[in-house]
């Protein structure tokens, strides 16, 4: 282990490693928001391994987003790209009330009813997730049954932009 000094004058301990890529960036300079698929992890083009928020970045937090349209009725039936792609729909419409897009993602969690064809859900949300320049971080797990009747599909996200604040 490896003390580091950290901007506010606290020490940390780090492995040797970790200490060469920290010393590297300093936390100071961190202005952007990172998506990050380290070496030595499974490199998907799906997902993100790990994401980097710096501060002063505006963070938006969506609650889980099932297929109900604005009347409150679920779209989609037992069609589960359907239901998806209601989902999707609802999350690019949360978003966007922040101010957000879908390229602002940095995690998403899909909760998927069992039984439900996750090829076909997956595909359906990979269409809206592809248009982001990185993909966010993924996670999923399936469930016995979600608080709406009838829906299959659930997904609760994370988005970050950058500091809005005007040049000087």
């Amino acid at each position: 282990m490896r003390p580091l000094s950290c901007v506010s004058g606290c020490t940390i301990s780090a492995p040797e490693d970790a200490a060469a890529s920290w010393a590297a960036r300093s936390l100071l300079d961190m202005t952007e928001i990172q998506l990050l698929r380290p070496e030595g992890l499974f490199a998907s083009p799906a997902f993100s391994q790990v994401a980097v928020v710096p501060p002063g970045a505006t963070m938006v937090y969506v609650g889980g987003q099932n297929a109900i349209d604005q009347n409150g009725k679920l779209v989609g039936g037992t069609d589960a790209a359907a239901q998806t792609r209601q989902v999707m729909a609802n999350l690019a419409t949360a978003l966007a009330a922040a101010g957000a897009a879908i390229e602002h993602l940095v995690s998403v969690l899909v909760l998927l009813v069992e039984g439900v064809d996750v090829q076909a859900a997956y595909a359906a949300a990979a269409a809206t997730l592809g248009s982001a320049k990185t993909p966010p971080l993924v996670s999923a797990a399936i469930v016995s049954g979600l608080g709406v009747p009838g829906a299959m599909v659930e997904v609760s996200a994370i988005a970050a932009m950058p500091d809005r604040a005007p040049a000087e």
